[in-house]
């Protein structure tokens, strides 16, 4: 099915600028509402030239080129100029000769046709009008004759006047000469172009009004519901302040027309509460639905370095888990939570030049320390994007699980002090708000519970050094270690204690199948206690420690080698004691006296040394024989006891 004509009409991409007799078409410039068009002017170069001469000689004078040097002409060479005016006039009639060119043909011709075509319409009225007055003054000329001549005469000569004729004084329509169908094609769909774009131009103006319309509407609903879900997540609303410019004086409408969220912690200092603010935005933003404008996307990371007792070298951090913001409630409690970060951040660099047993290095966002021997703490504040790509290649450990656990408990060390401020706030007690309690530490607990590990690591590795040489004796020996005897309700209750609570714990060292037992019991972060039957003592350093063992596991082999020397020596009256002076286990029997000496090699090792001395022949004492526990692999201590006491016996 063929369509309209005018849908078939095409528009050149190159606008026509030459006719088909290859005539100049002049460019449109605009379309008057009458129709009529108006073309640019073209402008004729020798014309420009000309009125740029006469602008010269009517603004800088006619002496402008004598001034300048450019034409000097004395006075008494006349002839001189009568012959340049001369040449100047031939110029002037060869120039009028020349034929005129395409261009000033079509320029006069544009000129001229206008005027000739009023100039017609104006000698065809004069002519028309001419040729009316001459008609009746025809007829009036014979009217009068008629009444001149006699009545016979005028019944036979009357005749009627003339009509003048209608179609004489109509008017006359003078009609331009229809452009070519080129110009015709082209002003007519530039006419229909510019229509059909100013429609569509209205048409947008009022499409993009009613999207604005639109978007603010359900802008405005977005924001509302917004609003009611954080209201509903029990996140703070409080008041904006009014506009900058807005009237405050008396009878002023002071309402606010805005509210702002508050996400910080009650209790924290001012300079963090000016900090955890952010509101709605009320106009159309990029980002996300709220505007955090002091948010700075950091994060608390907690790392430790220790080195063991085999110089291997370990790093270990906390994980960082980084949540979702695609809600309103998820990206309140991601920006809480960086707050929260470096709420504590402020509090360890405040407390970290003032750490009394340790040394630390603080810069901008850097906090290290030397926590115990051979361990080192590091608290930083990294950028949350670096946490999305490292995350992913770290390895969970238990030294990650220990930065977990300190990265929880500064959490709840940070309440404590907050419960410090609160209470403090809360208390009407001048004498108190006069010189106010200092806060709670929060560095100090953490400092003081990696001492404390590190001290309990090196009590048991002394402790089990010494069970190792009584197992490897052939004294069995077992230990049990309790680093940490408080339950778990007891541990959540240190964080309230506001003098900061210790931890506290027990070893227990069994010595032999029977109740012979060594209890030590040790408070953080570094105090040893050992319980023995005459008392408590306490144990200042691991040298003490070391010697306290060895002192105590040899009076009770001692112990043992007089129980077992007493069975054996029954049948011969044998009598067993402790030399507590020279430390010695002594037995006697008719013509025999024999003693057991303990002594300690590397690492505790067990050597113990048998002497007998003979009463009948009257030697001195001597050694009978040695037992060393490494080098007698399989034989137990008693056992050798007892072989060395039967030998005796039988001598």
């Amino acid at each position: 099915m063929e369509g309209p004509p005018w849908k078939k009409l095409k528009l050149s991409l190159e606008r026509p600028y030459k006719d088909d007799h290859g005539n100049y078409i002049p460019v449109l410039l605009d379309i008057t509402p009458e129709g009529e068009h108006i073309y640019e002017p073209r402008d004729d170069p020798s014309q420009v030239l000309g009125e740029k001469l006469r602008r010269i000689f009517l603004e800088r004078g006619l002496d402008f080129f004598d001034k300048h040097g450019v034409a000097t002409r004395d006075d008494n060479d006349v002839g001189t100029g009568e012959l340049e005016d001369t040449a100047l006039e031939q110029d002037t009639e060869t120039r009028r000769l020349q034929p005129m060119t395409a261009e000033e043909l079509l320029k006069m011709r544009v000129e001229l046709m206008p005027q000739l075509h009023i100039a017609l319409g104006e000698m065809s009225h004069a002519r028309d009008l001419l040729s009316l007055l001459l008609s009746t003054s025809t007829a009036a000329t014979a009217s009068e004759v008629s009444s001149i001549l006699p009545s016979s005469h005028s019944s036979h000569a009357s005749t009627p006047a003339p009509v003048l004729p209608n179609a004489e004084l109509t008017a006359t329509i003078v009609t331009k000469t229809p452009p070519i169908p080129s110009v015709h094609a082209f002003n007519a769909q530039l006419t229909i172009g510019g229509k059909d774009e100013a429609l569509r131009q209205a048409a947008d103006v009022f499409k993009g009004a009613a999207a604005g319309m639109e978007r603010a509407r359900v802008r405005g609903e977005h924001y509302w519901s917004q609003a009611l879900k954080i209201r509903k997540a029990n996140w703070g609303l409080v008041p904006a302040p009014l506009p900058f410019g807005s009237a405050i004086g008396k009878g002023a409408d002071k309402t606010s027309k805005d509210f702002l969220i508050s996400f910080g912690l009650e209790d924290s200092s001012p300079a963090f509460r000016t900090r955890a603010i952010g509101h709605m935005p009320t106009f159309e933003t990029s980002s996300n639905v709220l505007e955090l404008p002091h948010r700075q996307k950091t994060r608390l990371r907690i790392r430790l370095n220790t080195v063991d007792g085999s110089g291997r070298r370990s790093i270990s951090q906390n994980r960082l888990m980084i949540p979702r913001e695609d809600t309103v409630d998820g990206t309140l409690a991601a920006a809480q939570r960086e707050l929260i970060e470096q709420e504590i951040f402020s509090l360890l660099i405040r407390e970290s030049s003032s750490l009394p047993s340790t040394s630390s290095r603080v810069s901008e966002c850097l906090i290290v320390i030397e926590a115990a021997q051979s361990t080192e703490l590091s608290f930083e504040l990294v950028d949350r994007d670096s946490i999305e790509q490292s995350d992913d290649s770290l390895a969970t450990g238990p030294g990650d699980a220990k930065c977990d656990l300190i990265f929880a408990a500064l959490h709840l060390l940070l309440l404590r002090i907050h419960t410090h401020f609160k209470t403090q706030r809360l208390r009407n007690d001048p004498g108190t708000s006069q010189n106010p309690p200092p806060p709670p530490a929060i560095l100090q607990p953490v400092i003081d519970a990696l001492q404390y590990e590190v001290f309990c690591d090196r009590v048991n590795v002394e402790i089990s050094k010494m069970t190792g040489a009584l197992r490897a004796a052939g004294v069995p020996s077992t230990v049990r270690l309790n680093s940490v005897g408080e339950t778990g309700q007891a541990l959540v209750e240190l964080f309230d204690d506001q003098g900061g609570g210790r931890l506290s714990g027990e070893i227990v060292v069994r010595i032999g199948s029977r109740r012979d037992t060594l209890r030590f019991t040790f408070t953080s972060p570094s105090n040893l206690y050992v319980h023995l039957p005459q008392g408590t003592i306490y144990v200042a350093s691991i040298t003490q420690l070391g010697q306290l063992l060895r002192d105590e596991v040899e009076q009770r082999l001692l112990n043992r080698i007089c129980e077992t020397g007493t069975d054996l020596c029954s049948s011969v009256s044998g009598t067993w004691f402790v030399d507590l002076i020279t430390s010695r286990a002594v037995g006697r029997w008719e013509g025999c006296v024999l003693n057991f000496r303990i002594s300690y090699g590397e690492d505790f090792k067990i050597l113990c040394s048998a002497f007998r001395l003979d009463r009948v022949n009257g030697r001195p004492e001597s050694l009978l024989d040695t037992y060393e526990a490494k080098q007698q692999e399989g034989v137990a201590l008693l056992s050798w006891v007892e072989e060395t006491i039967g030998v005796a016996l039988t001598r």
